[in-house]
């Protein structure tokens, strides 16, 4: 593992544990059509077994726990602590005894060969050293003809958000997925599942508007919400003000009265273990 790689991870870990708190406030609705259309391609059947990579807070997490009934089981994964405490603590709270969270790294899974009948990754892909490796350890923990379904953000120019990273770049290195748009790019997600193995591989678009309803949602959800958490924590009051300033300027071409209606793309796939 190079040192770069090694960083990377560092800044998921921590920068998630930040935003976990903001995550579902600023993101929930935001992200409901992907996860919508994830849940749908990977058409879960009660007392499946199924593996959630990245699960964050629990948005696909919970949907897919009821899909498997108290006959299947879901085991959510994350990097963050922050995220599977939280996912931990709304199982229990709901009396979901067949949820299980684990702190684990995606491209590295503490799991045994072919156990589970579905793999999902929702918006967990870009932020990886390399996503090939975490597609191949969720080959792994497949069982013969089980299923991936997947969805990461589509192409840069369709993600009207997108000048967050330089912006904050500008005033600390981030150390965020310099790679982030590339697996949303033509049929990169489609090709890279292909290159772990993977077949009978199936890949759309999905166009989507964030909305927020004043400039202090845009920014929460941008800075103290994704990401660039971890980077945002370090910067002073008048930095952030100065980012800030920064950030609504570049999307104010999206803005609708008070509000603003940002344009967004998903793209998310479905593929097979065959063998």
């Amino acid at each position: 593992m190079t040192m770069d790689a090694r960083l990377q991870r560092r800044v998921q870990r921590y920068g998630w544990d930040r935003a976990a708190a903001y995550y579902e406030q600023y993101w929930a609705r935001q992200l409901e059509p992907a996860q919508t259309r994830l849940l749908a391609l990977a058409a879960l059947a009660p007392g499946e077994r199924v593996l959630e990579v990245a699960c964050g807070t629990g948005l696909i997490t919970f949907p897919a726990a009821q899909a498997v009934g108290p006959a299947g089981q879901l085991t959510a994964t994350d990097i963050s602590d922050s995220m599977v405490t939280r996912v931990r603590e709304t199982a229990t709270a709901r009396g979901l005894n067949h949820v299980a969270a684990e702190r684990m790294d995606a491209e590295e899974l503490a799991l045994p060969d072919g156990v589970f009948d579905a793999v999902l990754c929702g918006l967990g892909l870009m932020y990886l050293p390399d996503p090939g490796q975490a597609l191949r350890e969720m080959r792994r923990v497949l069982k013969p003809a089980g299923r991936v379904a997947v969805a990461v953000w589509g192409a840069r120019q369709h993600c009207g958000w997108a000048e967050i990273f330089p912006i904050v770049d500008r005033r600390v290195q981030s150390e965020v997925c310099p790679m982030f748009f590339q697996l949303g790019t033509g049929r990169a997600l489609g090709l890279a599942l292909e290159a772990a193995g993977f077949a009978d591989i199936t890949s759309e678009r999905i166009s989507s508007t964030l909305i927020y309803h004043s400039p202090e949602d845009a920014c929460g959800a941008a800075f103290a919400g994704g990401p660039v958490a971890l980077a945002y924590s370090r910067f002073d009051e008048p930095t952030r003000a100065e980012a800030h300033g920064e950030y609504l300027t570049s999307i104010a071409p999206f803005r609708r009265g008070e509000g603003y209606a940002i344009p967004g793309e998903f793209v998310v796939a479905r593929a097979v273990k065959m063998h």
